[in-house]
Formats: structure tokens, sequence, C-alpha cells
């Protein structure tokens, strides 16, 4: 019996490290996909259809709109982004985890949409610690760190409809966790209905001598 693919959706505060968790877990894994997002914004120098993004016209993001061809899309800075169903649904199909990284109210509508997908929110070991990441980064002002703060108890008031809290203090230890988090969803009893038909079937068959 062969493990279905489960839609991972990962979130967590700015800060918290979730993009090094992914980035970790791809390479040590091929079993995982990044789900690529289509965008309207153009490729930058290096990018590569379908690697980076899928990159469609505006007339063309707006027809998948019409189509309801994306499990979710937003516009940022006049350019949309979205998550297109067929590549989700294709790498799923292939026995593929797919993993999208998108924020709280983004992975409250997938979840709406697909109830088996596993939603894991990767927050740090403490509130100081998550400063100390923001402030080490070197990259942002302390205004902009004081808003990503703010914006981070604004999404912890959402964190109770994920299905993990997964603590990203050391590196290895929280990679693995996610990893057999994810492994553990795949043979779920919700999502094995087809193999649990299939097992009747054959030994009803047997059975009956057939």
């Amino acid at each position: 019996m062969k493990k279905q693919g489960t839609l991972v959706v990962v979130s967590g505060f700015a800060g918290t490290g979730k993009g090094t968790v992914m980035k970790e877990l791809l390479s040590r894994y091929d079993s995982y996909a990044l789900s690529i997002s289509a965008t309207t914004r153009n490729p930058r120098p290096g990018e590569v259809d379908g690697r980076e993004y899928f990159f469609k016209t505006k007339e063309e993001f707006e027809e998948m709109i019409e189509k309801d061809e994306f499990v979710e899309f937003a516009c940022y800075v006049g350019n949309y982004y979205g998550t297109p169903k067929k590549y989700v649904q294709e790498q799923l199909a292939e026995g593929k985890d797919v993993i999208l990284e998108i924020e709280i109210q983004g992975a409250l509508n997938i979840k709406s949409q697909f109830p088996d997908a596993l939603l894991l929110f990767i927050a740090p070991p403490s509130a100081d610690v998550l400063k100390q990441r923001l402030v080490g980064r070197g990259t942002e002002t302390e205004e902009v760190i004081e808003q990503r703060l703010a914006r981070a108890v604004e999404e912890s008031k959402g964190i109770e409809n994920y299905d993990y809290l997964v603590v990203n203090d050391e590196l290895d230890e929280c990679v693995e966790n996610v990893h057999q988090m994810i492994q553990s969803a795949g043979w779920k009893m919700s999502r094995r209905a087809a193999d649990v038909e299939d097992l009747r079937t054959q030994i009803s068959a047997f059975a009956k001598g057939e």
C-alpha cells in the first residue's frame, strides 16, 4: 500500500527560522516538494519559469482565478501571488509531501479546502529569543522589528488552529521533529479510505475462496 502525499502548511513568526528549517528538510530528504507559486511580477535575473515561480501575465492569472485554479492567492504591491492547485495535486499524486510556507489566514483557508492538510506552526523557544533573532539579522530597523513583534502578537491568536506546535530551538532536532510529524500524518486512517476498502475486498474474496 503506497502512502499518499501529504499537503503540509508551515507558518511561523518572522524570525523563527522556518525558512532555514524548510531548506534543511528539503536537503536531507527527497520525498518533499516545496510548492511553487504563480506570480504576475517580472522574473528577476537568474529566475527560471517553473523553478522559482510560474510567471503569468495579469490576464492569465485573473483567468486562473475565475476558473478556481488556485489553492490560495493574494495581491502584494500590485502583483498577484498564488498557489496553483494543479501543481499541488500532481505532486501529491506522485506521493510527494508538498510544503507550503504561508501565513495563518492562508493556512486556515487551505485547511477548509483540504481537510487532511497538516498544519505546522514553528515557534521560537521564547519571546526574548525571537527578538534576539530579529535583531541578529542586522537587516531591519528597530521600528520594523517592533512592528514584526506586534504582528506576532496578532498571529499568536490563531496558533491553536494548527495540528502541531514545533519549537525551533536546536535546528537539527527541529528538522527531525518536523520530518517525523509529516511522515506520521501520511498513515492516518482518515487518509487511507481507499486502502481500507481494497483490503476489505481482498479479504472478502479470499474468505469466499475466490
